[in-house]
Order: structure tokens, then C-alpha cells, then sequence
């Protein structure tokens, strides 16, 4: 290949790199600017809160991050369970129903304590930060259920 040739080639290469990058970096940018804030950001950055409210908010959070990892594991585990008596299961059989059960228990505990935590963060704010709040639960909730 004579010296030309392999400019050409390096420079389509190169191109190709950048483009690529360019793609990647503007469509992770689209989609971020295409969420909505969630919820942690809106009590943090949109409700204005007092240093006590915020002291509040702080120990009702870490409450809740140090009960979610259980509930999610529990999930995950049903999960396997599900997927296990399905592997060894001709059909729908009572092995798959109880794993199908526990899974359901599983995520209905984890939704349970979330809207209990989301319940128990709305009672720190005043009744306007909590229409804000509200608005952005109702908003989370539509969104992903679409």
C-alpha cells in the first residue's frame, strides 16, 4: 500500500472514531436532558428547604438506603427462584407458581416501603414544597408507565 493509500485509510479510520464519539457523546447527552429530574433532586434542589427539613430529609434517606438493599436482594433472589423452577419445570407447575408468589411478595414489600418512605419524606414539607413533591411522584409514576 503506497503512502497515500494508508493516509487515506488512517484519515477514514479516524473519522469514523470521531464520528462515533461525537454520536455517543451526544446521545447520552439527549437523553439525560430528556429525564425528568428524580425525586432526590427535586426535594434537594427545587423545595427551598430549611436546614431542619434538610437535617430531617437526611436521616428519613438514610433510613430508607439502609433498608432498600434487603428488599432489592429479596427480589433478586425470588427472581432466581422463579427462573430456576421454570428450568426445571415442565410448565406451569406449583414449584412455579410458589416461586412466582415469592417474587410478587418480594416486589410488593419493595414498593410498600418505598411509597411509605416517599409518604414519610412529604411529611417534613410544607404544604407547598409538598404539591411540588406530589407533582413530581405523580410525574415519575405516569413516566414509568409508559
Amino acid at each position: 500500500m503506497t503512502a497515500s493509500w494508508k493516509s487515506i485509510v488512517v484519515t477514514a479510520v479516524l473519522a469514523a472514531m470521531a464520528s462515533g464519539a461525537a454520536t455517543w457523546v451526544s446521545a447520552t447527552w439527549i437523553m439525560r436532558e430528556r429525564q425528568p429530574p428524580n425525586l432526590h433532586s427535586v426535594v434537594h434542589e427545587k423545595l427551598n428547604l430549611s436546614a431542619e427539613q434538610d437535617r430531617r430529609l437526611d436521616v428519613i434517606e438514610a433510613r430508607f438506603a439502609a433498608r432498600r438493599p434487603a428488599l432489592e436482594a429479596e427480589v433478586r433472589a425470588a427472581n432466581r427462584e422463579l427462573a430456576a423452577a421454570i428450568a426445571a419445570s415442565d410448565g406451569d407447575t406449583p414449584q412455579v407458581q410458589a416461586a412466582v408468589d415469592h417474587f410478587h411478595t418480594a416486589m410488593g414489600d419493595l414498593q410498600k416501603a418505598t411509597i411509605t418512605h416517599v409518604f414519610e419524606m412529604r411529611s417534613v414539607l410544607t404544604p407547598a414544597q409538598a404539591e411540588v413533591f406530589d407533582a413530581a411522584v405523580v410525574e415519575g409514576l405516569r413516566d414509568d408507565a409508559d
